[in-house]
């Protein structure tokens, strides 16, 4: 199953406002690179929403739960319907991932403006795996 990240700056829509709302349309990304990882979604697909701004880290998991399509506002766009998840059980800061080998090849760290980030399944697994991990030790 193929798995993406979304930016999101937390101010404008937070990984807490999809809870709240339970699903939503993601839209507004304008990036022709982002817009082709949006159609290249599918339902089922699970998404981390990473918060951009002051925050930068992934905090929560979603599901793409209808298949991209045109933007309605902007034929040039594309959006896709998310559901929430979950809530990591620990935000995973960009500080953490720029630190670790396993995304020394990541988009999210490579081409840093892109919205909509292919993160494979090895990046995945590691990505869960720092968010288990008590910090405190």
């Amino acid at each position: 199953m193929p798995h993406w990240l979304l930016n999101s700056e937390p101010t404008d829509y937070s990984a807490a406002d999809l809870r709240r709302d339970k699903s939503t349309v993601w839209s507004g990304v304008k990036n022709a690179a982002a817009v082709k990882n949006i159609r290249a979604m599918a339902k089922g697909d699970e998404v981390l929403i990473y918060h951009t701004g002051n925050e930068k880290a992934c905090v929560a998991i979603a599901e793409v739960t209808k298949s991209p399509r045109d933007d309605p506002k902007d034929a040039k766009s594309a959006v896709v319907d998310v559901k929430f998840k979950s809530m990591l059980a620990r935000p995973v800061t960009l500080a953490q991932i720029k630190a670790d080998k396993v995304f020394e090849s990541y988009d999210l760290i490579r081409i840093g403006r892109l919205s909509v980030v292919p993160t494979p399944d090895k990046m995945w697994k590691r990505l869960m795996f720092l968010s288990s991990q008590d910090r405190a030790k």
